[in-house]
C-alpha cells in the first residue's frame, strides 16, 4: 500500500518526505485554510517535495466551472490530480476531465455504489472516508472493505485511496484489506513510528556501548 500525506503544511510535508516513505499528497480547502500563502504556490511547492500525485480540490459546484477550475489546477503541474466531490455534478465533470487526460480523485465517497460510479466516470482515484463514518458510530473500515472487494472483482482502472484516517489502526487495517493507498495526517505518521520499546531499546544499546568504551579506556 502506498502512503500519501494529508496536509497543506509544507514543513510537515518536508519532514515526512525526508523519511523516504511518501508516494503522494492530498489537500482540501479546509487544510489550505490552515496555512498562509497563495494556493497555487503551495501546490507547486508540494509537487517539488513529493514526487507523486498531489490532489488539489475544486470548490465550484456546477459542472462547467468544475471543469474549468479542474483544467486550471491540472495546468499547475503534471503531478496535480483534480479532486472532485462524489455528486452528479462531480461525476459529469470527472468524465469530461478524464476524456482530456486529466486525472481525478473523487472525494467524499462513502459507499461502494458511489465508488463504482466514480470509477465508471473515469476517476483515477476514489477516496472513501473512514474516520467520518466512525464519527457517527458506524464501521468506516467495513465500508472501505466493501469498496476494495468490489474493485477487486472488477476491471476498473481506479485506485482506492483510504482517506479520513484518524489512527494507526486505520492505516494497518487499510493495508490488510488491500487498499491501494492511504492518505495520512502528519500526527498519525508520528504515531505509527514511535513505540516505547523502540526508545527503550535504543537507550539500552547506547548505555551498553558507552559502558564498553569506558572499560576499553580504563
Amino acid at each position: 500500500m502506498k502512503l500519501y500525506i494529508d496536509t497543506a503544511n509544507l514543513a510537515d510535508i518536508e519532514e515526512i518526505a525526508s523519511w523516504g516513505v511518501l508516494s503522494g499528497a492530498t489537500t482540501n480547502p479546509t487544510l489550505l485554510s490552515q496555512v498562509e500563502g497563495d494556493e497555487d504556490d503551495i501546490y507547486r511547492r508540494i509537487c517539488e517535495i513529493v514526487d507523486g500525485p498531489v490532489s488539489a480540490e475544486v470548490v465550484a459546484d456546477d459542472v462547467p466551472t468544475m471543469i474549468s477550475e479542474g483544467q486550471r489546477l491540472a495546468a499547475i503541474d503534471p503531478r496535480i490530480v483534480v479532486k472532485l466531490p462524489t455528486t452528479r455534478e462531480g461525476l459529469s465533470a470527472t468524465s469530461a476531465l478524464a476524456r482530456d487526460g486529466i486525472r481525478v480523485n473523487m472525494t467524499l465517497c462513502f459507499t461502494a455504489n458511489q465508488a463504482i460510479l466514480a470509477a465508471s466516470a473515469g476517476a483515477s482515484f476514489v477516496s472513501p472516508f473512514v474516520g467520518r463514518y466512525d464519527d457517527i458510530n458506524e464501521d468506516g473500515l467495513g465500508h472501505l472493505l466493501e469498496i476494495v472487494e468490489a474493485f477487486a472483482a472488477s476491471d476498473f482502472d481506479c485506485e482506492v485511496l483510504a482517506a479520513s484516517i484518524r489512527t494507526p489502526v486505520h492505516v494497518m487495517e487499510a493495508a490488510r484489506m488491500g487498499s491501494d493507498i492511504a492518505t495520512i495526517p502528519p500526527k498519525v505518521f508520528h504515531q505509527m513510528l514511535h513505540h516505547p520499546l523502540t526508545a527503550q531499546g535504543i537507550d539500552k544499546f547506547n548505555e551498553d556501548h558507552a559502558a564498553r568504551l569506558s572499560r576499553k579506556d580504563a
